[in-house]
């Protein structure tokens, strides 16, 4: 019998929201990339006070001693020391699992990367994760993590074509043969979705509003083709003339408008990415269907958008959110596979 001296963790550390699981376990981490900590002085280093969903409350309520940092921007870590101190919240958090078996080592993670990451990049990300506590990091591309997290045989000398909508960046590939042979990485997301929308409000009605309501009304009212429901929401916020609160009503086709540049975008790079696609390929993704991964591919119309500008079918992966972890999982189930993808 092999025992287990130490436990394995596939991570998506996302630009918005981590997600951790264990084999065996599922997920068991699912928290907002958000650290708060008091401010920097003079030779102390920034104390953390809070992490995760409890953090992000503080989001526009935070008092002059306390910041709340976000430690990666489009994808990658943008705040080395809170990405170090958000990591080792993790790891005290799966730590705290039962286990049969005493751990005397550290654990090793498969942790996901975007495709256009540089290699500082990806040092920054290893050098984080092992100052945190953790053991061998084993850095696998997010396009593929998703893809099988999707349940594709992407071993197999057939394309596949993967666009994930995260908050941070869109990343676009096609995979065969267990690799990337084209790919995108756009560093545009939910978050600049939820920017475009402070904006909008801003232009259009004279009133402020922070990131948690845009996202808020993003959740609730975002998509990228009229759904014959054009529902409609209260907005509250401050007004930029008096400075007092004021409410608008928002509607579905003003969050449309909003968010509309973005889109079109990642469509235009998504037809440019599969005019590049070898033949061969691009009919393996006509029969196969492209496949729609992240949070924003929950957005309403994204499938229908994407079927009538590509002519191709497209379907969403069952729980998009989770399918970089949920590849993860399985990468630790195939040795081999993993060494043969990891960096």
């Amino acid at each position: 019998m092999k025992l287990n001296f130490s436990f394995s963790i596939a991570i998506d550390l996302g630009t918005a929201n981590t997600l951790a699981a264990v084999p065996g376990k599922g997920i068991i981490f699912d928290e907002p990339t958000v650290v708060a900590r008091l401010k920097k002085r003079p030779g102390v280093k920034p104390k953390p006070i809070a992490f995760g969903g409890k953090a992000k409350k503080m989001i526009g309520r935070e008092p002059q001693t306390i910041e709340v940092v976000a430690p990666l921007k489009n994808g990658v870590i943008a705040d080395f020391d809170a990405a170090v101190a958000f990591l080792a919240y993790l790891l005290d958090i799966v730590t705290q699992l039962p286990s049969r078996w005493p751990r005397l080592l550290k654990p090793q993670a498969i942790i996901g990367v975007p495709s256009g990451a540089t290699e500082v990049e990806k040092r920054a990300v290893r050098a984080a994760a092992e100052q945190a506590g953790l053991g061998r990091v084993y850095l696998v591309e997010e396009l593929i993590l998703a893809a099988l997290g999707a349940g594709l045989a992407i071993e197999k000398a057939v394309g596949h074509l993967i666009f994930d909508l995260g908050a941070g960046v869109t990343e676009m590939g096609v995979i065969s043969l267990g690799g990337l042979v084209l790919q995108r990485c756009l560093q545009l997301g939910g978050q600049r979705m939820d920017q475009a929308i402070i904006d909008f409000v801003r232009l259009k009605y004279g009133l402020l509003i922070g990131r948690i309501m845009a996202e808020k009304v993003k959740i609730n009212l975002g998509s990228v083709l009229p759904t014959g429901e054009e529902r409609k929401m209260r907005l509250p916020g401050r007004d930029l003339e008096t400075g007092l609160p004021r409410e608008v009503e928002i509607s579905e086709a003003e969050i449309r408008e909003a968010i509309s540049p973005l889109i079109q975008e990642m469509i235009t790079n998504l037809t440019e990415l599969i005019e590049e696609t070898p033949p061969e390929l691009t009919l393996d993704i006509a029969r196969r269907g492209i496949v729609l991964t992240g949070g924003g591919a929950q957005l309403r119309g994204m499938e229908p958008l994407i079927a009538e500008t590509t002519k191709m079918p497209v379907w969403t992966a069952k729980q998009p959110r989770e399918v970089v972890v949920r590849g993860g999982v399985k990468l630790w189930q195939n040795r081999d596979q993993l060494k043969s993808l990891a960096t």
